[in-house]
């Protein structure tokens, strides 16, 4: 499974990589904001995306509004600390398939990758 990951933070891309890599997912490419995502996403074309919300250039909600716009398929995960019951709201309604707070465990990020990719192969 091709895995994009969108955050502004080095480490934070790192850790959420060594947490696939645990999980077995090794091809992983990484973009450190929705503009960079945006420019990436054609030719590495992921079967799944995880997006954190608050970054310079584009945020991680006007990445998945952009993105909605061509992609309806592709399944979205927001990795953030936004926690706020709104702003959850707020993205689903943008289109993101589910929801990581910050920090997390790797159970935690395992399982909601499961959940989603289960939910998006059930709708195919």
């Amino acid at each position: 499974m091709k895995i994009l990951l969108v955050d502004d933070s080095k480490t934070m891309r790192n850790i959420q990589k060594s947490v696939l890599a645990q999980l077995g997912h090794t091809t992983v490419e990484e973009a450190c904001d929705g503009q960079d995502a945006l420019s990436k996403v054609g030719a590495f074309q992921p079967d799944l995306i995880l997006v954190d919300w608050n970054m310079p250039n584009m945020d991680g909600l006007t990445f998945v509004k952009h993105f909605r716009q061509t992609n309806k398929n592709t399944p979205l995960i927001m990795v953030t600390t936004e926690s706020e019951k709104s702003r959850v709201i707020e993205a689903i309604k943008a289109g993101v398939n589910n929801y990581v707070i910050k920090p997390f465990t790797p159970d935690l990020l395992s399982q909601r990758i499961g959940e989603t990719m289960s939910k998006v192969k059930a709708a195919a």
